[in-house]
């Protein structure tokens, strides 16, 4: 049941050698880039990144309490279709609205979590929000990070 995948991504740009590492395991996400002007130094120091990034988290792991896990769940969602554009009489196209088109969707399951474990799982995916399912409240919640560093929480209102 453990899926491990790994995309590497080696790229030459001008002269810089780019060497990206993304490594998805059981929910978690870490993704590492290093470029420089050789294509093995790149992609050795992106795979140090990525081993210091596992090793940080196993820590992490090892110094809470491990909790059961309930089963993942899965939340559904509808995209809302936007109004096309409308043509009048004379030919000519109403823009009031703009056409907005959805070019990515991603479904992933929801792994209840602590605050203090979305925070941590943040850190490891340099993403800039986490959609996890809240394990004290049962709520889908939203842990965001701030440009000064600091990190926001949102919260459903019932």
């Amino acid at each position: 049941d453990k899926v491990i995948d790994v995309n590497i991504i080696l790229d030459v740009e001008r002269r810089r050698h780019i060497a990206e590492i993304n490594l998805h395991a059981n929910g978690l996400h870490i993704n590492a880039k290093d470029s420089t002007d050789d294509m093995y130094a790149s992609f050795d120091s992106a795979l140090n990144k990525i081993d210091k990034q596992v090793l940080k988290h196993k820590a992490r792991i090892n110094r809470h309490q491990p909790r059961t896990m309930r089963e993942a769940r899965k939340i559904q969602h509808k995209v809302i279709e936007v109004p096309a554009f409308n043509d009048d009489q004379n030919g000519s196209v109403d823009t009031e609205f703009t056409h907005k088109v959805i070019t990515h969707r991603e479904r992933v399951p929801l792994k209840p979590l602590t605050v203090a474990e979305a925070v941590m799982q943040l850190d490891l995916i340099n993403e800039p929000f986490l959609v996890f399912s809240n394990a004290d409240t049962d709520q889908v919640n939203v842990v965001h990070t701030h440009s000064d560093g600091t990190y926001g929480l949102i919260e459903p209102q019932l």
